[in-house]
């Protein structure tokens, strides 16, 4: 078994794959008479390939137990997706660049709790890996009436380290 080290979710780190989502850093400005901080443009939704339209859901994912196994890999090639915690959770994210898949390029992070990730159209990453409890995340993707989710199996299996 081949083994990935994980390294701590940053904008620099995961830029090569899309975008992550947190306040720290991010351009804000009043508005709504100064009631409210509006955090502006956190990500590039890409979802208007072929007549796609945005679409806002909810998943309920499962905590995981370290170590994680990691066997499997999907991109969307029509669409970016979104994924933004509802509340303080860990969880893991694995990547490989858009393009032909290529597990020398895969890397992985762990998150620092209120920080969302959006995978850019085309790029692998592994389906959710919530840990400690059951999390919700609002997710952010295309709908369409083309396939847009593609999925590999891994011919070896990778375990994720710290």
């Amino acid at each position: 078994m081949k083994t990935l080290q994980m390294e701590r979710l940053t904008r620099e780190a995961f830029a090569p794959f899309g975008d992550v989502i947190e306040l720290d850093g991010a351009r804000h400005f009043p508005i709504n008479g100064g009631t409210t901080e509006r955090y502006h443009d956190l990500a590039q939704v890409d979802v208007v390939e072929q007549s796609g339209r945005p679409l806002i859901n909810l998943f309920r994912a499962q905590p995981r137990a370290l170590p994680v196994e990691i066997n499997m890999m999907e991109r969307h090639p029509l669409g970016s997706q979104a994924f933004l915690p509802l509340s303080d959770v860990s969880y893991l994210v694995v990547v490989a660049p858009a393009g032909d898949f290529d597990p020398a390029h895969m890397r992985a992070f762990w998150t620092d709790g209120w920080q969302g990730v959006n995978y850019a159209k085309g790029v692998w990453h592994h389906p959710l890996l919530a840990l400690e409890r059951v999390s919700d995340f609002v997710v952010v993707d295309r709908g369409g009436e083309q396939p847009n989710c593609d999925e590999i199996a891994l011919a070896e299996t990778w375990r994720l380290a710290r």
